[in-house]
């Protein structure tokens, strides 16, 4: 059975519908065209059955190749050079932006369309085509149709893809189309698969070429709008790329992960859909567009927060929605897909949105602390009743027990960083209740909040280890605890706090610098990590904050995208990819190093 390529090895395409990931070996091996979510037309990366489309030299891997690869600056066009005995040619994949598109249209009107341009660099390279189309995430094998223009049209269900190449007539098999073609120096390629709904429009016809220039000049101008004066600048502004990448344009919610499935631990079952935006990393992901985008997007994200919500009733907020704001997201298994090196089951949906989980207001109600001079004096109508529902329901539930940050799927529990975050809620809230209205309730609010802050320090205090920890009476350890300082709940400087950072990093850090969630995490968690260098600069140590943080970024792959975790004993990527929190990260901290007093 054919091995699937380490997750570090994908490099990411968008055009801010849909991504797709492409492997070192030149194959398309993710790619869900009708939206983030949608269901996969190669689906590699899940079951080496279930599709892929690679463009790569005769003999990948043999002695002699080798492969050196970038995106284009402050773009997600991304040239792969691949290096023969018999010369050197280059392949550079986009997904296509509108024709003409700038600065904030970037995927408003993406036409669904994967570009690949092929360029003889050096010699005469023998180049082999290989389309394997699986829609319906690899149930469906289409009827392949040649076209009178040299292409093949692949037809099945509820999907339609055209492939073109310039120069070439391809042939369709019984499944697949393989074509084998020599690239001399100087020589150019053009290619193309455009998705279209059977039963809508026909796929796209666009000149490979063109529409490839038209793509870089897209991103370029949507980069040059935007501005960061702080530390490490090229990492920041290239993680800024990746979540614009990840950013649904036609809503503004940022997406998790380009994936589903791909495991914490190879073989197991933590393997979870990640398509989907969640309101936790609401905070955390307006600050970092603040710091390394700007407002436009940060608003977006609170039009879409606002309109997903809705008006309140008693149920509990879903922590994750649809890109375009759905609420049921319920899980399926795909029995049918072997999972990335077995790791079983593959998901479909996120059953997370069921649960109740009390820090989602406090993400929500601080992003709009945070930006609240932006938004005004006043706030319109559905703003207002997102923050007033918002802290009204933290007022009545924030005693409940819930299932956490990490969202585990066993019991409920008092878990300190969600009684945290209901104290930021009720804190944001009496800071906001001036632009509120007359309903804003702020000496109440006052009370409330005091009432939790007393609780989380006498409960969430151990005093046999001389730490808070993850839950009330619970001696375990729990990295999320590092959220207390970044939140302004408790100085990083505070006695309590620098012996939880003490014990935290002894107990669940490494030597290379990274941090698990907990003692028996298998994989070092990349956000916490990012959260330590936080805790550390805030608490003046910034030369250590440094080194943790250089160390930290480079567990990056080679074209600068980070997954969920990383694992302790060979240092490989795990989890969905790639995965917004990690950069958010990383830009959270790099802006701390930046300036470590900033709220």
């Amino acid at each position: 059975m054919e091995q699937q390529p380490p997750i570090s090895d994908y490099g990411f395409l968008s055009d801010s519908r849909s991504g797709a990931l492409v492997g070192r070996d030149g194959s398309i091996d993710w790619w869900c065209p009708s939206r983030f979510d949608g269901s996969a037309v190669f689906g590699r990366l899940i079951d080496p059955r279930a599709g892929h489309f690679r463009v790569a030299p005769v003999g990948v891997g043999g002695p002699g190749y080798r492969v050196e690869r970038a995106y284009r600056p402050d773009t997600l066009v991304l040239r792969t050079v691949h290096h023969t005995p018999h010369g050197s040619v280059a392949v550079t994949d986009a997904l296509a932006a509108e024709i003409g598109a700038r600065a904030h249209q970037l995927g408003m009107n993406s036409p669904a369309v994967l570009i690949r341009v092929v360029e003889g660099l050096s010699g005469r390279v023998r180049m082999a085509l290989d389309f394997v189309p699986r829609p319906e995430n690899g149930l469906l094998t289409p009827y392949l149709h040649e076209q009178p223009d040299g292409g093949v049209l692949a037809s099945g269900g509820p999907v339609t893809l055209m492939l073109r190449a310039s120069g070439l007539r391809l042939r369709a098999g019984r499944d697949r189309v393989a074509h084998e073609f020599e690239v001399s120096a100087g020589q150019v390629v053009g290619m193309d698969v455009a998705f279209g709904e059977a039963y809508g429009d026909p796929p796209a016809r666009l000149d490979p070429l063109v529409t490839l220039a038209a793509t870089t000049r897209a991103w370029e101008g949507y980069r040059e709008t935007h501005s960061y004066s702080g530390r490490y600048a090229k990492l920041v502004r290239h993680s800024a790329t990746v979540l614009t990448g990840l950013t649904y344009a036609r809503s503004g919610a940022v997406v998790a992960a380009l994936t589903s499935s791909l495991p914490e631990r190879i073989g197991g079952d933590r393997n979870y859909d990640y398509r989907y935006s969640w309101l936790r990393d609401f905070s955390l992901t307006m600050r970092a567009l603040w710091v390394a985008a700007c407002p436009d997007e940060a608003s977006r994200l609170f039009a879409w927060a606002a309109r997903s919500i809705g008006r309140f009733g008693d149920e509990p907020i879903p922590v994750l929605f649809g890109v375009e704001g759905e609420r049921d997201l319920s899980e399926h298994h795909c029995d049918h897909l072997r999972g990335y090196h077995d790791s079983r089951p593959v998901r479909v949906g996120n059953d997370a949105w069921r649960q109740r989980q009390l820090d989602v207001p406090g993400e929500v109600i601080g992003a709009v602390w945070r930006l609240r001079d932006y938004l005004g004096e006043t706030f319109d109508d559905e703003l207002r009743e997102m923050v007033l529902g918002l802290t009204e329901q933290v007022a009545a539930t924030w005693h409940l027990p819930d299932r956490g940050i990490w969202e585990t799927r066993d019991e409920d529990r008092h878990y300190l960083s969600s009684k945290v975050s209901c104290w930021t809620t009720m804190d944001r809230a009496v800071g906001l209740a001036d632009r509120l209205g007359e309903r804003a309730d702020k000496r109440r609010w006052a009370v409330v909040r005091d009432e939790i802050r007393e609780t989380v320090l006498r409960e969430g205090w151990n005093d046999r280890i001389g730490a808070f920890t993850g839950a009330f009476g619970s001696a375990e350890l729990d990295a999320s605890v590092l959220a207390l300082p970044v939140a302004h709940f408790l100085p990083a400087s505070d006695p309590r706090m620098r012996s939880t950072i003490a014990m935290v990093e002894r107990e669940l850090g490494t030597d290379d610098g990274l941090l698990r969630r907990w003692t028996t995490d298998p994989a070092g968690f990349l956000l916490c990590s990012f959260w330590l260098v936080e805790c550390l600069a805030m608490a003046g140590e910034l030369r250590r904050a440094e080194e943790l943080f250089e160390r930290v970024a480079g567990y990056s792959n080679d074209v600068g995208l980070f997954s969920e975790q990383i694992d302790l004993t060979t240092g490989a990527q795990l989890g969905n990819t790639p995965q917004a929190l990690s950069h958010i990260g990383l830009i959270n901290a790099a802006w701390r190093l930046t300036e470590p007093d900033s709220y």
